[in-house]
């Protein structure tokens, strides 16, 4: 893993404010010089850990079943008291992504119903391995297909994790790196220094701590960014927009497992996020103009709600692009509806929508992958999965 200098000047004060990163940093290597990315275009994935229920999100507000089905859950449609943000063709959004609807309403974004990896059984931790590794198996793979596109593109460094893990989208033979908030106390500027000084005969262990301190101090005092998922989002945008910052940047938001209590739950997971990609918009600057953010979450929720306020294990789900190089302000893909007849096994939202032709077309037509290396190498024997056209710009 490599981490390279943005020309930055290492005072006293960088250090300082850049400190409370520099435990968290998995690195090795010398300053911050990645690659771009092609045309210098960023792709953000941001992956939903828990099974977000797609269906109190982009709500379809005009199907009858979904209220019959969530007599306690159900989000009401646009214009009544909670409501939803209408959106079109009579879905709306979950109230509490304003500023989620204003990105829509700029043309900013777009969502994708009744979508799903190819893995239907329900289990978090396959369905997360299924939805990263870009195989038809949890076992598929030990790599991401975010990993194997900086490959077929032979643009490596070219990814940023940030959190406490590196997602296995990330994982894989391209060199990449990781940062995340240290939960330790910050590093005393003078200990530091006087570390690298103790290291400079090491040139592994003293390029690990450079570039520790590099993105630290890239980051800044982290009591600027906010908390939670508005904390990641900012240091990933201040990242991937330094000079000679990185083409890409891989997050995780967990907490969407809502078996109980979910209305509740699931509103102040969603208001944290729609925070966080307000926060990562305004970090990206003028750079969020050449920017995918790619949402996705294992799988969704059963149409029925359960006996604890919440939803259990589903299929279908919904998933979102957004950023500056999207042509939004629409839904993509198809909708089979919450008839009994649709449903899949009686129970979950069909999915009518594979994610690799969302994520094959945002990876051909914003970054220029190959379509034989996208079916074969990307997300192996995948050729049934036709990229979407038309998603960017």
């Amino acid at each position: 893993m490599t981490i390279i200098n943005p020309k930055l000047c290492l005072n006293r004060r960088g250090l300082l404010k850049g400190g409370a990163g520099v435990l968290g940093l998995s690195a090795s290597g010398a300053n911050l010089s990645f690659a771009a990315g092609p045309e210098g275009r960023k792709l953000v994935v941001i992956i939903l850990r828990g099974a977000m229920d797609g269906l109190n999100v982009v709500v379809p507000y005009n199907e009858n079943r979904y209220y019959a089905k969530r007599p306690g859950l159900a989000i009401l449609p646009p214009g009544e008291a909670g409501g939803a943000i209408p959106l079109v063709d009579n879905f709306g959004l979950h109230p509490a992504l304003p500023g989620l609807s204003a990105m829509f309403n700029k043309g900013e974004a777009l969502f994708m119903h009744a979508a799903s990896a190819p893995y239907n059984e329900r289990s978090h931790f396959d369905g997360q391995d299924v939805l990263e590794n870009g195989t038809n198996s949890s076992l598929g793979t030990l790599d991401g297909w975010l990993n194997r596109s900086l490959i077929a593109l032979n643009i490596s460094p070219g990814a940023v994790g940030v959190g406490q893990t590196v997602p296995l989208v990330l994982k894989g033979a391209a060199t990449t790196t990781t940062w995340a908030p240290s939960e330790l106390p910050e590093a005393d500027p003078e200990t530091v220094e006087e570390t690298l000084e103790l290291y400079i005969n090491d040139p592994a262990l003293h390029d690990a701590l450079q570039g520790a301190v590099d993105i630290g101090a890239l980051v800044g005092d982290l009591d600027q960014l906010g908390d939670g998922f508005e904390q990641l989002a900012r240091a990933a945008g201040k990242i991937l927009v330094a000079d000679g910052g990185p083409g890409a940047a891989a997050i995780s938001f967990g907490g969407w497992d809502t078996h109980a209590d979910q209305a509740g739950v699931l509103a102040a997971n969603l208001a944290n996020m729609d925070t966080a990609l307000l926060g990562l918009r305004e970090e990206m600057g003028a750079q969020w103009a050449n920017t995918v953010v790619v949402v996705a979450t294992e799988f969704g929720r059963t149409l029925a709600e359960n006996g604890t306020d919440g939803t259990d294990h589903g299929v279908g789900g919904a998933s979102f692009l957004l950023g500056g190089a999207v042509k939004g302000g629409r839904m993509v893909g198809a909708w089979p509806g919450l008839s009994p007849v649709n449903l899949f096994e009686g129970r979950d939202l069909f999915p009518a929508n594979d994610l690799r032709s969302l994520f094959k077309g945002v990876l051909r037509d914003h970054w220029g992958v190959d379509l034989a290396a996208l079916n074969t190498s990307v997300f192996p024997d995948s050729a049934v999965a036709v990229p979407m056209d038309g998603l960017v710009f």
